[in-house]
């Protein structure tokens, strides 16, 4: 969530940044919130004089009755009950007034750091860098969802049958390739120094309101509605959460977490290629790293977290490469985001597997998260994450690029985490 602070101080810049990002009518709604909270000040004001008047009188009346001034006294009460009665009606206006304001700022997308490119489209995107070879395959290679179904590894007609489309069954070999790829991405993560985390996979109104996903996203999210909670689209959202209404001790950052969890997602796509098999799901697993970091340190992490990523990608032997997302691309929460595709040759397309966001104080503002300064001031701090990674894509790329005449071959990372290094 934007700072109230910013849109006053930094008015130009941030409707420049909102544009950036193509948001509609960014002045017009800028506006109306600084008048809004224009009349926010003007009724905090109004409402400490009135109780402030109401305090002094008050005082006055013990004085009063002591000296025997009775009916100087009870004037004083009839006055001092009106005032409070006024301050009531300001506290109540004042309380309208401010979730108008916080209703207004949850609606308001997070401003893009100055690198990110102007455009509206996955077409603007800037590609960094690509890496690796891009295999050639034999005359008969074919696409992913030909292939299991060839070595009978996932089964989406049975899936279909037990909960509706875009919920494979993954068995035989395919269930462990996706345990291999679970317990890899788990302890390649605890190596390069991020603590795992187990969290609930199903959380709260202010959890989703804490790292952005309500309100933008609600119609995106299965809701449960007898209790109010929601599926996780992201491990994201509870592991970041871990840490709202936190002042967190400058000593213990930067916090590094990682977790596994299968994540939910209504909107999966409808018909066509592109969200074919494994392409778009709406129930998947994957691995998150996320950090929270002292400002100043925050682009510095992002950086370690796109090269480690990347060294994921090496290790599984895929090429792929890195764009840095435009503004019109981007998520509603972050500032910078890049995403890592997988060249997948069978499709002859990338496919994106890995989102890696810096989301500055955003999110740290919604979940009030924070940190004191050296001279003892209450700052917010950053929070990123990262997909390290998400799987079906991963598990389409390698069957498609690996598939020779006889069989898959598996990358040999995870021999060790299959027990076979092969699919056949």
């Amino acid at each position: 969530m934007l700072q109230l602070t910013v849109l006053r101080e930094q008015t130009e810049q941030v409707i420049a940044g909102l544009n950036k990002k193509n948001y509609k009518n960014a002045a017009e709604e800028v506006a109306a919130l600084l008048e809004l909270d224009q009349q926010r000040r003007q009724v905090q004001h109004e409402h400490d004089e009135l109780q402030g008047k109401a305090n002094s009188i008050s005082k006055e009346i013990g004085m009063l009755m002591k000296n025997g001034e009775r009916e100087k006294a009870e004037a004083a009460k009839a006055e001092t009950s009106e005032l409070k009665q006024r301050t009531k009606s300001l506290a109540d206006q004042l309380s309208a007034i401010e979730q108008e304001i916080q209703n207004a700022l949850y609606k308001l997308p997070n401003l893009p750091h100055e690198s990110v490119p102007a455009g509206r489209t996955s077409e603007d995107n800037e590609v960094v860098l690509q890496h690796g070879e891009i295999p050639v395959l034999h005359e008969e290679a074919l696409p992913h969802w030909e292939l299991i179904q060839k070595y009978d590894i996932i089964d989406f007609e049975l899936g279909n049958k037990i909960s509706g489309a875009g919920f494979p069954v993954y068995k035989k070999q395919g269930a462990r390739l996706q345990r291999a790829l679970i317990n890899f991405f788990l302890d390649e993560a605890i190596q390069a120094g991020y603590m795992e985390v187990q969290p609930p996979i199903l959380v709260n109104e202010a959890s989703g309101y804490g790292t952005g996903q309500l309100p933008d996203k609600d119609g995106q999210m299965y809701h449960a509605t007898a209790d109010n909670l929601y599926l996780i689209p992201t491990a994201e959202v509870p592991i970041t959460n871990i840490y709202r209404d936190m002042i967190v001790p400058t000593e213990q950052l930067p916090i590094k977490n990682t977790g596994h969890t299968p994540c939910f997602r209504r909107e999966a796509g409808s018909w066509g290629a592109d969200v074919r098999g494994l392409n778009r799901l709406h129930q998947f697993d994957k691995v998150e790293i996320v950090q929270i970091t002292l400002p100043e340190k925050s682009y510095e992490a992002l950086e370690e977290m796109s090269t480690y990523i990347q060294g994921l990608l090496q290790k599984l032997e895929l090429p792929y490469r890195v764009l840095r997302l435009c503004g019109g691309d981007m998520s509603f929460t972050s500032s910078l985001t890049y995403d890592m595709e997988v060249y997948s040759t069978a499709q002859g397309r990338w496919l994106e597997v890995s989102s890696a966001s810096n989301f500055e104080t955003y999110q740290a503002n919604r979940l009030k998260l924070r940190y004191k300064t050296e001279s003892g001031k209450t700052q917010l701090l950053h929070t990123l994450n990262g997909s390290a990674l998400a799987l079906p894509r991963i598990v389409a790329a390698i069957l498609e690029n690996n598939q020779t005449p006889d069989g898959i071959n598996m990358p040999k990372v995870l021999h060790p985490y299959l027990g076979f290094d092969k699919i056949s």
